[in-house]
C-alpha cells in the first residue's frame, strides 16, 4: 500500500479537500501530513503530493486534477 505525504502550507491551494477524499474513498492508504517538504517553489504554484518510498513528486494545476493522478497512482 502506498503512503501519501501533503505540506499543509499546500492545503490552502486545495491539497485539504484531496486529502479529505482519500480518507473517504480509500480508507486503507496511509496518508501523512508534515509542516513541510521542503518544494516551496512547487508549493506557491501547484496543488502536490508525495507518493511512495520513492517519494515520487504528483502535482497539478488544481486540486481536482491532483486527486484524480493521486487515484492512478492507487489504482
Amino acid at each position: 500500500m502506498k503512503k501519501i505525504r501533503y505540506c499543509c502550507k499546500n492545503f490552502k491551494r486545495g491539497t485539504k479537500k484531496v486529502y479529505k477524499s482519500i480518507k473517504g474513498d480509500y480508507p486503507k492508504v496511509k496518508q501523512k501530513k508534515r509542516d513541510c517538504l521542503g518544494n516551496c517553489k512547487l508549493c506557491s504554484k501547484e496543488c502536490f503530493a508525495v507518493v511512495g518510498k520513492s517519494k515520487k513528486l504528483v502535482s497539478a494545476p488544481n486540486a481536482e486534477m491532483l486527486f484524480e493522478k493521486l487515484k492512478n497512482k492507487i489504482s
